[in-house]
């Protein structure tokens, strides 16, 4: 065993815990923004995609080239460029040549390269690939020193920082990617639109995101599929670079026999397997939570099929597809965080605006690249031609220079004036050239090679000159990409569909059911209405508070003593034998507030609300509908006052008495319909609050507990009189509780 070497200790350093893990944390933080998730807002590639590309041109796997094992190109990948699995190499080539996940595939796969149903792809030594037009119009201009070049990892070779990008491809095919405390999630959109939203503001630069809106209206998913998101929404997330957008399958009703018919579904929202998709309908059939669907079937071949069928004729379609889209992936919602590199490496979220500019800046950045290296190679073109036309202009004494002198070359320099490029030149030029047509052809060349330097060299220093260049390669690109099969809008822009309030029994089973709740909130659903509430088990020290018989497609009202309504299904409420489950932990009940009133939501039926100070008004059964949890606010008690009474209107009087023992009877009309409030005073007090109250029907009379009988008295005009009056001492024999 070899002793290891002494260590030095002047090479160790005391560093707090915290520091090392935070700048080591800090370092893996960046590289995984920075060369990993996040893509850059110039070519709209991650490191590792634009790697694949770069390394399938320089083993020429061109569009028109044939198809090469997808193994060879992983393998010069991971050799040269990207040092990292071959499945992760892999899996970016696979999803580049999808063209359900890509609206503009990049790679040309040839084989099996996964499906929409979510299969994998074929292992790479089966598969073959080559690049598409739309790759090849991303590097376009790479060997004219377009962009920068950087070393590879091992520094043995060099890859381009960037591509030159002669396609808008971060919006047109879109990205996601998840970093260290940021994400990435672009949606694909139609490369004409893009083009033509370009060519807007490279002629007004100062163009608002709703100009450029007018473009482009919305994203194009591969799958195609219709978005539904309101267009002030679509403004706002194009405006911020965030937000979402709503898309949903497209279908259409197939007449069938006799009357019947099935939907057929032909497009899916963007990312959403097939397969899985289908076995959530099916898992939602067996559970019984699509009541109007009967069955699903898959008939796809190389096109989206999808056969529902309903359980009768009867059923409304829309209805139908309704309850599909809300509880199914028929309809998602595709995500905005608009968060890419710019130029300098730097993450933040840009607007539509913002990136476009970004782009057009890039292109022009490009364009003057590309322009200087012409000049270059012309530079140095017209210099070789200068050193010919002198040779040809001296054709007999450089033939003799040539043919007399041991080194000709310092001979033909010093005797002409020649750099040492064009003496090459033309002690490399064969004997046939020296024709006179040649001559001449060289002269041309000369001619037309000046003319075009001073083109270029006019439009480097002219930006409107480079504005008309750059004008003509946006059409190019909008007539290569944005027409035809591969071209034309998918996802159709539709009116933004409202939301729709679904029965119950479009989605649960209706089954008779009796709903208890406990004193102490508990609440459970057991089966049928044919309960005997004397054989009811409660906890110890519990008991029945309230019991009511309805179906599992009803909604249940609470109402609590802070004047909130909270809304249950009762078709999620616990069944079984057992206690059930405290309310509180399926509403937001404060724990200090008690349960004033438990009721079957009745649409349109009004309730009198009543609180503890003597006031009240009426409200529709619909206001009181909560959408969350958390409830909602109807009625606000004053100070000290809590609400006491949630009545369902029966009779034509009210009948209330006080604390001060004072009671009035007055009609219900006089009580005003109020969706939110304090209500209005229904009877006033000197000293004193609202004891009880009752809803009466005049002619029948006024009934009330007398010991342990019950009287009724029906003349009740002593007591008569107007809301908010103080009322008289009640009838003899009313109990001392002051209540009915």
């Amino acid at each position: 065993m070899t002793d290891l070497p002494p260590t030095d200790a002047t090479d160790f350093k005391d560093t707090p815990l915290a520091d090392a893990l935070g700048e080591r944390y800090l370092s893996y933080a960046l590289s995984t923004i920075m060369a990993r998730s996040l893509p850059d807002v110039r070519d709209g590639l991650k490191p590792v995609h634009r790697r694949v590309l770069f390394a399938m041109r320089a083993i020429g796997l061109t569009a028109e080239s044939r198809h090469t094992k997808s193994a060879q190109v992983v393998g010069e990948v991971i050799g040269k460029y990207h040092p990292h699995g071959d499945a992760a190499i892999y899996d970016a080539m696979v999803r580049l040549a999808q063209d359900f996940a890509q609206r503009y595939p990049l790679v040309d796969g040839q084989g099996n390269f996964g499906n929409i149903d979510g299969d994998n792809a074929a292992a790479y030594r089966y598969t073959e690939a080559r690049l598409t037009k739309v790759a090849e119009a991303l590097l376009d201009g790479l060997a004219e020193d377009a962009v920068d070049m950087r070393p590879t990892y091992d520094n043995g070779n060099e890859e381009p920082a960037v591509l030159p990008a002669a396609f808008p491809n971060l919006l047109a095919n879109g990205a996601t990617g998840i970093a260290v405390g940021m994400a990435t999630s672009i949606p694909p959109h139609n490369a004409g639109e893009l083009c033509r939203a370009l060519l807007h503001l490279l002629h007004h630069p100062d163009a608002t995101t709703p100009d450029l809106v007018r473009f482009v209206p919305g994203p194009d998913f591969p799958t195609g599929g219709s978005l539904v998101e309101p267009p002030e929404s679509i403004l706002t997330a194009y405006e911020t670079g965030r937000g979402s957008f709503r898309t949903r399958a497209r279908w259409q009703v197939e007449k069938l026999k006799n009357g019947t018919w099935q939907i057929i579904v032909t497009e899916i929202p963007y990312q959403v397997q097939k397969s899985r998709l289908i076995e959530r309908i099916a898992e939602l059939l067996n559970d019984k939570k699509l009541m109007l669907l009967g069955d699903v079937r898959d008939e796809s071949a190389e096109d989206i099929r999808l056969v529902l069928e309903p359980r009768s004729r009867t059923v409304d379609p829309a209805l139908l597809m309704e309850s599909l889209f809300r509880l199914t992936d028929l309809e998602t919602r595709f995500p905005l965080n608009l968060n890419v590199l710019d130029s300098d490496g730097v993450p933040r979220v840009m607007g539509l605006g913002e990136v476009l500019r970004a782009y057009l800046a890039h292109r022009d950045e490009v364009l003057i690249r590309r322009t200087n290296h012409r000049l270059a190679a012309i530079d140095r073109r017209l210099e070789i031609l200068g050193g010919l036309l002198v040779a040809y202009l001296n054709l007999d004494e450089v033939i003799r220079i040539i043919r007399e002198e041991d080194e000709p070359k310092p001979v033909l320099i010093e005797r002409f004036q020649l750099t040492d490029i064009q003496a090459t030149a033309i002690l490399d030029m064969r004997l046939r050239h020296l024709r006179k047509l040649e001559e001449m052809e060289i002269r041309r060349e000369h001619d037309q090679l000046t003319e075009e330097r001073e083109w270029l060299h006019a439009m480097v220093n002219d930006p409107m000159l480079r504005r008309a260049e750059l004008e003509k390669q946006l059409r190019e690109t909008e007539t290569a990409f944005g027409s035809g099969p591969l071209g034309n809008r998918r996802t159709s822009i539709d009116v933004a569909v409202p939301v729709v309030e679904l029965p119950n029994e479009a989605l649960v089973e209706k089954e008779p059911i009796t709903v208890l709740c406990s004193t102490k909130g508990w609440v459970r659903a057991l089966k049928g209405h044919d309960i005997d509430p004397a054989e009811v088990k409660y906890k110890d020290g519990d008991g029945e508070r309230f019991l009511l018989k309805c179906d599992t497609t009803a909604k249940l009202l609470l109402f609590a003593s802070d004047g909130k309504f909270y809304t249950l299904g009762a078709d999620k409420l616990p069944r079984g034998r057992g206690f059930g489950e405290p309310v509180r932990l399926m509403i937001d009940l404060g724990n200090d507030q008690d349960i004033v009133a438990f009721e079957v939501y009745q649409p349109g039926a009004k309730r009198l609300l009543v609180a503890s100070d003597g006031r009240g008004f009426l409200v529709n059964e619909d206001d009181a509908l909560a959408q969350t949890r958390s409830g909602k606010q109807v009625m606000l008690p004053g100070d000290d006052a809590t609400a006491i009474a949630c009545l369902s209107l029966e009779g034509d009087h009210v009948a209330v008495i006080g604390t001060n023992r004072k009671l009035l009877i007055f009609p219900i009309a006089e009580i005003p319909d109020m969706a939110r409030g304090r209500g209005v005073i229904l009877q006033k007090y000197t000293d004193g609050k609202l004891s009880d109250l009752k809803l009466i029907t005049l002619a029948a009379g006024l009934t009330y507990r007398y010991g342990e009988k019950t009287k009724t008295v029906t003349d009740l005009r002593p007591w008569l009189g107007k809301r908010a009056s103080g009322g008289r001492l009640p009838p003899p024999g009313f109990p001392r509780t002051n209540r009915f």
